[in-house]
């Protein structure tokens, strides 16, 4: 049978298009959870999506070509395509989209010049395709890089794809084709020169086998009207329906064969646990586009991960992730006539990691992602361009997933070397160049550059390859044991009663941790899983040596250094009760000056002392007394707390009253003369400039001050406890002073006691003026 080609009228109804734009049949779908990056695969079915072509006008000289600003039908990823699958743009190549709605135009995006050379029996050849958002207007520009004599390859055309939308979905069927074609399969079913059949040979291991055969096509007898494609199994117009093509889904890890019967390779288990996966049905892949069995590695064994970016705009949106995959899909099938999507695993710069290439993920399928080293490897793209920003955490875990997955099932180490036999010759992007059948050493987490002169997957990206194979491999790192709390801290030793949580920190992302493991003294305390930050335990009386261990989902573990805990329920002491006595300062009717004293200690490390009463204070451990003010005439109780480090408490009080004494109440010997102030205590002071004369006064306490008025002009006055001199106090002051406690005594305990005061006389200064006293009961 012959394949015939007809050719909608609406596809000349695109004024000014140099070329003629062509609406293809094409694939996707989207899975419901993807925009949350999660694992969903709800399985929307085939989406048919639409591709528009239009040749490009090459300049005179041969080494530029454009397409000038067009209107076009919807679209939303867009690529070059020439005739020659082995031919590349040395050069630049730029389109820039007009935004549906707001008709804004994008700035010019630059597309990688090349495809990647990935799949044997191509039918074009091709840059990167791009996302460009959803678009009605398109320009583009091609020209040879200066210094090269190369000069452009033939058929240069703009590929525009609209993806489309699930089924249900918004946006579902929001357009129709400007143009649509009908072909019938023949009994080869070749690629046709525009790419819009799937490629029908297999991909030699290295992707260098012969470019298929091209095909002619037959003039179409009639013009069919505007309407969708319909498949090469769908009657042609005025024939009799054939059997659909029912969608070939990936082959399930629990098949044994392929459809013809062909022995499917194992699916070894792995040494990491296998990551969420949207299947293709997933993301709504028709497979009647590419209906051709899959290729595994001939020795059947992972040996390397390619990773490798889209090289397209970021600008997507979770959501639109589905779509992307569904666009690239679109582009290596039925613009490049490849016979499948060329990844093995897509991921999206949200991390929902996408199935490609069918086969079954857990296969060794063999892609056509790394031109010359297919037949050895699994390639994962990122969906985006990373020359200047790396790839957001959540894909960068995906990838490392992905590979730790895949590498474990063949025994592979994420952060080892590896040795690959070149399918054919070639050259990498750092200029080295090697033979068909050179043996060549790579990291076995490597980026396509390594392998291809290509800058994919990006200088950001290639610079964090590192870390890939860090997080792949294990074991965890940046662990740190951050906080012990439920204890105190003293030096480098913690302190509790019994129980502690401890809290740590990584650099690796709790995706790759199997668990953390909280060790006492060697052993397992507690378990928590790869997402936890912290742990609780609780220790037995004595010392012990606390640690975290990480362990990394391929078993390998990390310690960090232990800690000392010390758990013990001793309480702290006062060895010395607190107390009260009077200190020098002004006194007045509501406030007296006072120093409060005690004395705590601890067996293991005493923390703080508390006062809680009749004000709030906290003391460090070495502290043993503090000034402060008590009411006079008012019994207080004054309440401490000793805290040790590990959270025991003991409890002491003191309870006394200060008493105000005037002076009017004193015994009096000598000439005073009665003095009034507002500054004075009560209003009233005695004041005298006789020499021996005396005040004394008699009560019972532990603690007493003389209070006095003082100023440049007073002179001094002995004072008598219990009939003896204590001291000869000089009363003269600079500054003028009222109610001053200027001299104190303090015994051990309550008793009875004389305070006498004598006036020396001083000359030129004799006079003293007193208020009373204060003392403490």
């Amino acid at each position: 049978m012959k394949r015939r080609l007809v050719w909608g009228a609406a596809a000349v109804a695109v004024a000014g298009v140099t070329g003629v734009l062509v609406v293809q049949g094409g694939v996707g779908g989207d899975s419901a959870d993807s925009a949350g990056g999660g694992s969903s695969d709800s399985r929307p079915g085939p989406v048919r999506a639409q591709a528009e072509t239009a040749g490009m006008e090459r300049g005179e000289d041969g080494r530029s070509a454009s397409l000038e600003r067009r209107d076009t039908r919807p679209f939303s990823m867009v690529g070059v395509t020439w005739t020659d699958p082995a031919a590349r743009v040395t050069g630049t190549v730029e389109v820039r989209a007009r935004e549906a709605g707001s008709g804004a135009w994008s700035p010019w995006l630059r597309l990688d010049g090349d495809s990647g050379q990935g799949e044997s029996g191509a039918a074009r050849g091709g840059t990167e395709p791009a996302w460009v958002g959803p678009s009605d207007g398109v320009e583009a520009r091609v020209r040879s890089a200066a210094g090269t004599s190369a000069g452009l390859p033939a058929g240069l055309r703009l590929d525009l794809i609209d993806p489309k939308a699930a089924p249900g979905s918004e946006g579902a069927n929001a357009m129709e084709p400007a143009a649509f074609r009908v072909g019938e399969v023949g009994e080869s079913d070749e690629p046709v020169p525009d790419g819009s059949g799937p490629a029908s040979q297999d991909p030699a291991p290295d992707g260098s086998s012969d470019p298929a055969p091209q095909e002619t096509e037959e003039p179409a007898p009639e013009v069919s009207p505007s309407g969708p494609e319909t498949s090469p199994s769908a009657p042609a117009p005025g024939g009799s329906a054939s059997p659909s093509t029912q969608p070939s889904p990936s082959a399930p890890p629990s098949a044994s064969a392929t459809p013809s019967g062909t022995p499917l390779p194992p699916a070894p288990p792995s040494t990491a646990p296998k990551p969420p996966i949207t299947s293709r049905a997933g993301w709504g892949a028709d497979e009647s586009i590419s209906p051709e069995e899959p290729g595994y590695l001939p020795d059947g064994k992972v040996k390397a991960v390619v990773v490798h970016h889209t090289a397209e705009s970021n600008s997507y949106t979770c959501a639109q992730g589905p779509a992307v995959v569904r666009g690239i899909y679109a582009y290596h099938v039925k613009q490049l006539g490849w016979k499948d999507v060329g990844y093995n695993f897509l991921v999206d710069k949200c991390g929902t990691v996408y199935e490609g290439r069918k086969g079954g993920v857990d296969r060794p399928v063999m892609g056509a992602h790394a031109y010359g080293f297919n037949a050895e490897t699994t390639g994962i793209s990122v969906l985006g361009t990373y020359t200047d920003t790396a790839p957001p955490q959540a894909a960068m875990v995906s990838v490392a997933r992905i590979a730790a997955w895949k590498l474990g099932q063949y025994g592979v180490d994420p952060a080892g070397t590896t040795t690959l036999t070149a399918g054919d010759s070639g050259r990498n992007y750092m200029g080295k160049t090697w033979a068909k059948g050179a043996r060549m050493t790579f990291p076995t987490i490597h980026g396509h550059r390594d392998g291809y002169n290509t800058q994919c997957p990006g200088d950001a990206f290639y610079q964090q390859l590192a870390t890939l194979r860090s997080w792949a491999a294990g074991p965890v790192t940046g662990l740190t044991l951050s906080s012990v709390t439920g204890a105190g801290k003293s030096g480098t030793t913690y302190y509790t009663k019994a129980g502690i949580t401890v809290k740590w920190s990584a650099t690796t992302p709790a995706a790759l941790i199997r668990q953390y493991e909280l060790l006492v003294d060697n052993k397992v305390a507690a378990t928590t899983a790869g997402g936890a930050t912290s742990a609780t335990a609780s220790l037995a009386a004595g010392k012990h040596a606390v640690a975290v261990r990480a362990v990394h989902q391929s078993g390998r573990t990390t310690t960090t250094p232990a800690v000392t805990v010390v758990a013990e329920t001793t309480a702290p002491s006062f060895t010395t009760k607190p107390s009260l006595a009077l200190r020098t300062g002004t006194v007045s009717t509501t406030a007296v000056p006072v120093t409060l004293g005690w004395k705590a200690t601890n067996a293991a490390a005493l923390k703080e002392v508390r006062l809680t009463a009749p004000v709030a204070k906290v003391y460090g451990p070495t502290t043993s007394s503090a000034a402060h003010t008590a009411k006079p005439g008012t019994a207080t109780a004054w309440k401490m707390t000793a805290h040790d480090q590990a959270g025991n408490t003991a409890n002491a009080s003191v309870t006394q009253t200060p008493v105000i004494v005037q002076e009017t109440s004193a015994t009096r010997a000598g000439s005073w003369t009665a003095k009034s102030s507002s500054s004075y205590l009560g209003g009233k002071s005695s004041s005298s400039s006789a020499k021996n004369a005396s005040l004394s006064w008699t009560f019972t306490g532990k603690s007493v001050a003389w209070i006095v008025s003082r100023a440049s002009s007073s002179g001094q006055a002995h004072v008598y406890v219990d009939g003896t001199k204590a001291a000869t106090v000089d009363l003269k002051s600079a500054t003028t002073k009222y109610r001053d406690a200027i001299w104190t005594k303090t015994w051990s305990t309550n008793a009875k006691h004389t305070i006498k005061i004598v006036v020396v006389g001083t000359s030129g200064r004799p006079t003293v003026t007193t208020d009373g006293i204060v003392y403490l009961k």
